[in-house]
This record gives C-alpha cells, structure tokens and sequence, in this order.
C-alpha cells in the first residue's frame, strides 16, 4: 500500500485525533491571520490619526532666521514653486504629501488674517497617498472660523482679497489655533495677489520613518534636502514624529508578543497529539516494521499525516481568521473600515508554513515511532 493511501487510511480512521490536529492548526493560522489583517487596519487607522494632527516636517528657506519664523509662523524668505518637483521625482526619499505653500499676513476688511496660498499636494513617484491638506480649487477659498464669524461669511459668499473675488467654498470649524485666523487660496493666485510669481516660502511635508534604529531620522532627512535643494532646510516637529514611531513600534511589539504565545501553546498541542497518536499505534507500527517497511517509511508516514492536517488547517484556519476579521474590525476601525479586506498573500504563507510547522511538531513522534524495536513491540502484544 503506498504512503499516500496509507495516510488518508488514518485520517479515516482516526478522524477525532485528525479533527483536533486540524483545528490546532486552525487556530494558530486563523489567530494569525486575525491578527495580521487587524494589525493591518490597526496601522492604517493610526496613520490616519496621526496624520490628522498635521504636518511635522516644514522646509523654508536656508537664509530664513528661525526667530522671525516662530514669531510670525511664516518664512519672510522666498524659493522657487518648482523646488517641491525635486522632492516628488526624486526615488527613495524620506518624505510624503509634499504641498508647497506661500504665506504672509494681510489686512481684509480692517481684519489681520493669515493668507496662504496652497497647491495641489504631491508625493514622491509612485507612492501615491490621499491629500491630507485641503485641495481648493482656482477662483475658491476656505475661511478659519474666527474670520468667518468676524466678517459674518458664510458658504457661497464672495470674499474680496487684494482686489481678486473668491468664492467661499468652506466654513472651516473652530481648530482653538491660527488655523482659525487663516484664509486659504489657491496658491497661484495668492502669488498673483502679493506679487511674487512662481514663489513660495515653505513646503510642508510628513515624514517616511527611519527604520534604521541606528540613524538619527532628521540626519537623514537633512542629508536628502541637501542633496535635492541645497537654498532650503528642514524643521522637524521632533515630539509629534517621535509619537508616530513610538505608536507604530508598540503595535509590532504587541503583534509579536501575542502571536509567540499562541504558536508556542498550538506547537505544544500538535506535538502532545502526535505523541499520543504514536502511543496508541505501537502494535501497528510493529508489524508495518515486520512487513518490512523501512523506519524513514514509518516516519514519513506521521510527518505526511501532519503535514496534510496542515493544509487542511491553513485553508480553514485563513477562512476563520478572515471571516472574524472582517465581521469585528470595521466596528473598530471606524475611519479606515473601507479598506479592511482579505489578505490573501497570507493565504499563500499559510500554505507552506502550516504544513512546515506541522511537520516540525510531528518530528520528534515520528523518530519515536520509527525507532521502536518490531520484535520488542510484537513480544508485548
């Protein structure tokens, strides 16, 4: 009887032994995939968050006094428009969502408001991310809320800014910041309207972290910025960058610390299983021996077993995991539900490592069970 038809043989016969082979598996692999997908959406809910507490990378000028600029909250410095297309075009670069922008402080209607002049967002070729900036159109503009409810506007209404007429697309809601003071344009026109063509006296960014624990992030990013755009340097919000990297670190910690703990319970699972298995088939295995199957043909047998537990296990186990994940996430994930979906790279994962760490628990049963003596065992019978 060949080796296959001999495994399947004792699947059959022994199904309730096979049944909690499989869902150990089943719950190693569906807790991992469980866990992977929902560590996935975890990130993105975080990055998502984080992202929201603004920028932390501000490039301005090389000749700007960093005094004047926290003063004022603006470069009185200017650089070419077309310096952020350095960034953008350049592989392998530290930065995302790259807006270039151009502010200074106006009078309108006896108000001080900060106008500030916003492109459309890029980031570097090909990674492609969704704007975290507002993206306003030409002839439009958006009003902090202390502006607004000053010059009693509203959306629709026609803002007149250094003689140019916009149209108040949005209201934006009281930030308790300067934000509330702003009064945001389309970045061409604000060049238009202060007379500085193709200017602009910042470019905000977020920062891509290091994964070199070894290397100081802002080394780095510094390094870049001399490389593309020597007139320029970068300020780095050092505590806001820190948090998303801590966030991100603790995630991973945590992912590894849970997922060790339940592959060790379900290795020592399989492993009691296979034992238990040998132990019940120590008659069997001495007259297979007698019949003159080799001890590797004994071993192959229990490993094989194990190894088709495992496949079996992985494809359930994925399907578990999955279908788990998708019901309870997107209740916890509120903002990035959308994007919770089947992972399946870790289908094809679980599909050799299932099996491999099937085989790996089964091991040392199966050197037990082909090293028994036929004659001792035969004797016992």
């Amino acid at each position: 009887m060949i080796l296959p038809r001999l495994i399947f043989r004792e699947i059959q016969h022994r199904f309730g032994q096979a049944f909690l082979v499989i869902m150990a598996v089943l719950a190693a692999v569906g807790l991992y995939v469980a866990f992977h997908t929902a560590g996935l959406a975890a990130d993105r809910e975080t990055t998502r968050v984080m992202r929201d507490l603004g920028f932390n990378l501000r490039i301005i000028p090389a000749a700007t006094d960093e005094m004047v600029f926290w003063a004022q909250g603006y470069a009185t410095e200017t650089i070419p428009g077309d310096y952020v297309q350095r960034f953008a075009n350049k592989p392998g670069i530290s930065y995302r969502h790259l807006t270039a922008t151009l502010q200074q402080r106006i009078n309108i209607q006896g108000m001080d408001v900060l106008l500030t002049g916003v492109a459309p967002e890029v980031s570097p070729v090909p990674d492609e991310k969704k704007p975290m900036i507002y993206q306003i159109a030409p002839g439009t503009c958006f009003v902090g809320h202390h502006v607004a409810e000053r010059l009693a506007l509203k959306k629709g209404d026609t803002l007149t800014v250094h003689g140019k007429a916009l149209t108040i697309e949005h209201c934006i809601a009281e930030k308790g910041s300067e934000e509330d003071t702003r009064v945001y344009a389309f970045l061409t026109e604000v060049q238009e309207m202060l007379e500085m063509p193709g200017r602009i006296n910042e470019i905000q960014a977020l920062e891509c972290l290091c994964r070199d624990p070894n290397l100081d992030s802002l080394d780095v990013l510094r390094a870049e910025l001399t490389e593309i755009m020597p007139e320029a340097k970068v300020i780095m919000m050092r505590d806001m960058a820190k948090s998303r990297e801590r966030q991100r670190l603790m995630g991973e910690k945590y992912f590894a610390y849970i997922m060790s703990g339940v592959l060790a319970v379900c290795a020592l699972w399989l492993a009691i299983l296979a034992l238990l298995n040998v132990r019940e088939r120590r008659n069997e295995i001495g007259v297979l021996r007698a019949l003159g199957y080799h001890a590797l043909s004994i071993a192959a047998l229990f490993v094989g077993k194990a190894m088709v537990l495992g496949i079996i296990g992985a494809v359930i186990g994925f399907a578990a995991g999955t279908a788990l994940t998708l019901a309870a996430a997107p209740s916890l994930f509120q903002i990035t539900a959308q994007s919770i979906a089947p992972e399946y790279a870790l289908l094809r994962q679980a599909l050799w490592a299932a099996p491999l760490f099937s085989a790996v628990c089964a091991l040392i049963p199966a050197a037990l069970a082909a090293t028994q003596d036929p004659a001792q065992t035969l004797r016992e019978e």
